[in-house]
């Protein structure tokens, strides 16, 4: 019963889930708060900021704010850098310990294939007689 209960858990469907919701929301916050601290004031360091992140340009009319957009990336990779690093290859390693411990045991021949692998050794070692 338990041995089932660690496949259902570690088939990756299940940990797979887990992860984007738990450490997703988790780090989510983490990462959207470092960036508002450091690399939003960073980004407005470089472009010469404002009020705003970075900056913008206006085109048409329309008004386009990159630095908002430039700081979202960075935010999305941080958050998967982090589930990547900290959760996916911890987990992928683990999951290939199990795969390798639940290898079937190398089989050792039986008495009488031993046997029946001497007399056929034996037969090949023979002379041919014409």
């Amino acid at each position: 019963m338990l041995k089932g209960f660690r496949d259902f858990i570690l088939r990756g469907n299940v940990v797979d889930l887990a992860v984007g919701v738990v450490i997703g929301a988790a780090f989510g916050g983490v990462v959207t708060q470092f960036t508002n601290s450091f690399i939003n004031p960073l980004i407005k360091a470089i472009t010469g900021g404002g009020a705003r992140v970075g900056g913008t340009f206006t085109l048409g009319g329309a008004v386009f704010d990159y630095g908002a957009f430039v700081s979202s990336v960075i935010n999305f990779l941080l958050v998967a850098a982090v589930i990547y690093f900290l959760v996916v290859t911890p987990v992928n390693r683990l999951m290939e310990r199990f795969k390798r411990a639940d290898k079937p045991a190398v089989v050792e021949p039986s008495n009488e294939e031993k046997l029946l692998a001497e007399i056929r050794d034996a037969i090949r070692e023979r002379p041919m007689e014409r």
